[in-house]
């Protein structure tokens, strides 16, 4: 077998690393750095601490999804034949000594930006989430809820890595510019950025476990052919599509109380922040609601999937409103 780096690059979602890679960029730029603004601070993360950081999730990230290939190819040959990479272009031997190594360099840079910032909790999650994404491909992705949860849990860790390391450098950063006499008036800043990012958290798991149910609808012939215990397995078609309508319908209601409950801007229809949730949050929603009770077959659920994708697209900008709001 001769791998390609076109092979490669499908195997390790190069799309969904490039969205990791923008989706943790905005957080910082246009989330905790606006919030250290309001405080009349400068950005504390350097650079090199943001940049390891990333590199550290995206490598992290693509080891997963490698692996995730590797115990998948049975399911695969059954749900998608054509898009099969592990144990044909790519042989399983190599996938897994790529898993390894992305995994491993991710765990390196990881651990370093950790040590840059001097903050454990950083250190023990780059540590921890190779290892959950290993017994999930081998083991809990065919349990039932359990494979959804953790991949959604994983996601929505991804926006607390910025708030982890920003609160490992502010400390440092205070003492650096001799602030320690105001450091209780500047402390609620490093509060109000993981409440911030937490929101950005609570919605991507959200989402995550709305695209990892459609995907399940997608792979239900596969699943049930390995005896793989997922929700459309479980409990059905129709009932999976009635959880899907409430998880929808929850998200929806979180993002307006988000909105119209927390955020300190105006919420009159003129407002960015309000238009911005109708259009670019609550219409896709409700699009992936109306795709996913039309969807008959794979291809379909496919498309709701994908759509959801974009969802979470349009989510991840929500954070240039609030910059915008902020700077205002």
């Amino acid at each position: 077998m001769k791998e390609t780096v076109r092979d490669i690059l499908r195997l390790i979602r190069w799309q969904n690393l490039l969205f990791l890679v923008a989706l943790m960029w905005v957080l910082e730029k246009w989330v905790a750095v606006p919030l250290l603004y309001t405080f009349g601070l400068p950005e504390v993360l350097p650079p090199l601490v943001l940049w390891l950081l990333i590199f550290a999730t995206v490598l992290i990230a693509a080891g997963g999804y490698v692996i995730n290939d590797y115990f998948d190819i049975k399911i695969d040959r059954i749900n998608r034949p054509d898009r099969v990479i592990v144990g044909e272009t790519v042989s399983k031997p190599a996938a897994m000594r790529l898993s390894i190594g992305l995994s491993a360099a991710g765990i390196l840079s990881g651990c370093l930006a950790a040590w840059l910032c001097s903050s454990w909790t950083l250190g023990i999650v780059m540590l921890f989430m190779p290892g959950l994404l290993w017994f999930y491909s081998s083991a809990y992705k065919r349990q039932f809820l359990i494979g959804n949860l953790i991949v959604a849990f994983a996601s929505a860790l991804v926006p607390m890595l910025i708030g982890i390391a920003n609160e490992g450098m502010f400390l440092p950063f205070v003492i650096e510019h001799d602030l320690q006499p105001i450091y209780g008036q500047l402390q609620p800043v490093v509060h109000d950025i993981y409440i911030w990012l937490g929101g950005f958290a609570l919605m991507i798991f959200l989402y995550t476990m709305i695209r990892e149910i459609l995907k399940d609808l997608q792979d239900q012939m596969g699943d049930r052919e390995l005896e793989c215990r997922t929700l459309p397995v479980k409990a059905g078609e129709l009932w999976t599509k009635i959880i899907l309508t409430l998880l929808i319908l929850i998200t929806a209601a979180l993002l307006c109380w988000f909105v119209f409950g927390l955020l300190p801007f105006e919420h009159t229809w003129n407002s960015l922040s309000v238009r911005y949730l109708v259009f670019g949050l609550l219409v896709p929603l409700a699009c992936v609601l109306a795709l996913t009770w039309a969807s008959r077959i794979p291809s379909d659920y496919r498309n709701a999937q994908l759509l959801m994708k974009f969802a979470m697209f349009l989510g991840m900008l929500y954070s240039y409103v609030i910059n915008v709001q902020l700077c205002a």
